[in-house]
């Protein structure tokens, strides 16, 4: 039994139960109309049988009078199938709201319940929480950027090393997306759909946290990019993604879907907010911010309750972002695990996140599902790696 919970994000409270009521009285609408119906195709046949000459005028008041009855019933059913959908995107509300004020204390007393914490990336997490008191950030409010807002200071610089790739096709699930997240010496990951109508399209996938380093090494996915891109500053890991993009022959206004995982999130989200591309598809994993991106991109994200570093984003919002279909997913990872350690944090914890989401039948993925659908009817897809380091 999985305790995945998809909403849509903000802090909508909505009765499901009132909503399934009113699903139900609208398929009894429907009902009662058809039974209308009957009734006037029974009062056409007796009147039929009393006069054969009335045909032509019986028929045309009849086809009159079935018209309306035969809309009305077709709407209330269509009502109905909308409110059951709706009670998908409201169950969980409450929920959700509830989750967001407790995210903190969940995580405390999991700490509670285990020794020190030891894991090294953990120590990436408490880098950062300790960063932030540093630098006086408040993370429930760093954690949220505003659609208006925009990094400063000026471009990192960063070099790109292209590296050899396996053949290309599309992903087929949003857990395969997950799992493409580069690994090894691979930094950001670009794939380039060439549609039938000869149009392009362009999916990166961008790194986690590789090194805890805060002087700025060759690394450009350390703590110091971290830090920056966290407190609204411009970071080598968002200007690697940058120049993949361009370098794998995205140009100002081509559609690009985005997916990254930890830092690779942060970094993404900004170039969705202010990127030169329309991006029509966000997705986070493990992230330590939410932006407010427009209502043309769709936005998924994936959270662990047991991540701290997701933890930073405050819980997200007070209202939706994104697209219509744009959802929230949070499920604790490691339940039974004592320890606050990284483990919930971890792609291969997210893939799973992921996987349930793909098995699930809430409608919310019927946005994913019609997005890996486009990208499989490419005519051709390319694909291009990148490592990366700063000179």
């Amino acid at each position: 039994m999985s305790d995945l919970e998809v909403r849509g994000g903000g802090s909508v409270v909505v009765d499901p139960v009132t909503l399934m009521r009113a699903a139900d009285g609208f398929d009894a609408l429907a009902t009662d109309l058809d039974g209308a119906r009957m009734l006037v195709a029974t009062a056409s046949d007796q009147l039929f049988s009393a006069d054969r000459s009335a045909l032509p005028v019986t028929g045309q008041i009849m086809e009159l009078l079935d018209r309306p009855l035969r809309e009305a019933m077709a709407e209330a059913r269509a009502i109905a199938a909308d409110l059951r959908a709706a009670t998908w995107l409201y169950e969980s509300a409450d929920e959700g709201a509830r989750r967001a004020l407790t995210w903190w204390s969940e995580l405390a007393v999991q700490a509670g319940r285990g020794p020190t914490l030891v894991s090294p990336l953990l120590g990436a997490a408490s880098s950062l929480g300790v960063a932030l008191f540093a630098h006086g950030l408040d993370a429930g409010r760093a954690g949220r950027i505003p659609g208006t807002a925009r990094l400063e200071g000026p471009a990192e610089p960063v070099r790109l090393r292209a590296r050899p790739t396996a053949q290309a096709r599309a992903p087929s699930s949003l857990a395969e997306m997950t799992r493409r997240m580069p690994t090894g010496d691979e930094r950001v990951r670009v794939e380039r759909y060439t549609m039938p109508d000869g149009s392009r399209q362009f999916a990166v996938y961008i790194s986690g946290t590789r090194s805890l380093a805060t002087t700025g090494g060759s690394e450009p996915f350390d703590m110091r990019s971290n830090l920056q891109l966290y407190a609204g500053l411009r970071s080598a890991s968002y200007d690697a993604a940058l120049e993949a993009l361009r370098r794998s022959g995205a140009h100002a206004g081509d559609v690009v879907h985005i997916a990254g995982h930890s830092q690779g999130a942060m970094a993404g989200a900004r170039v969705a907010l202010e990127g030169p591309y329309r991006t029509r598809t966000l997705i986070s994993i493990g992230s330590p911010v939410q932006a407010e991106v427009g209502a043309q991109t769709l936005s998924v994200a994936l959270r662990h309750t047991d991540d701290p570093v997701a933890a930073l984003a405050g819980g997200g919002g007070d209202e939706p972002v994104g697209a219509p279909g744009s959802f929230i997913a949070e499920r604790t990872a490691n339940p039974d695990d004592a320890l606050l350690d990284l483990d919930g944090h971890g792609i291969a914890a997210y893939a799973q996140t992921a996987h349930l989401l793909d098995a699930s039948v809430d409608p919310r993925m019927d946005a994913v599902r019609e997005l890996l659908h486009e990208l499989a009817g490419a005519a051709s897809v390319e694909v291009f790696s990148y490592a990366a380091e700063r000179p």
